[in-house]
């Protein structure tokens, strides 16, 4: 199993497919999601962290690049590079050190880093359809077809 297409009528479906992948993910991984803005990235973002422990709100991290959460034994680090200027600007952040093997690192906008960010494991691309919205989940490694299959 390589990909997945999922109808999401909703806000609400939304983050149930975020809590259906935190169900069933395990670390290391990475997923990159792209889409138009307002699509959906944040969102099926919250449903994950939240999935997997997160009690507090989750915030879009545009401004700050990356938001940290210690979660369950996993350290997961949301990035939004909407912002970003230069990829380079990632050099000087240590972008290397967030990638480990006890780490979920959600790339929201991963074209913005093209060439300093390691390969994802699923990529999810989010677009309008209708009223609703199309999420469309593509494994790229191993470790991501066996999520899919854990999903499907």
């Amino acid at each position: 199993m390589t990909e997945l297409t999922f109808q999401l009528n909703n806000e609400d479906e939304t983050i149930a497919v975020g809590q259906t992948l935190a169900r069933h993910i395990q670390a290391p991984l990475t997923l990159y999601l792209t889409g138009d803005l307002g699509a959906g990235k944040t969102t099926l973002s919250r449903g994950l962290i939240q999935g997997l422990g997160h009690k507090g709100a989750v915030k879009s991290p545009t401004y700050t690049l990356v938001e940290p959460y210690e979660l369950d034994g996993v350290e997961v680090y949301h990035f939004d590079l909407y912002r970003l200027n230069d990829p380079e600007e990632l050099e000087f952040m240590g972008i290397r050190d967030y990638f480990t093997d006890n780490s979920l690192c959600i790339v929201e906008w991963p074209d913005k880093g093209e060439g300093l960010l390691p390969d994802a494991d699923i990529h999810l691309h989010l677009n309008y359809v209708n009223q609703g919205r199309e999420i469309h989940i593509r494994a790229l490694t191993d470790s991501g077809k066996t999520l899919l299959a854990a999903i499907k």
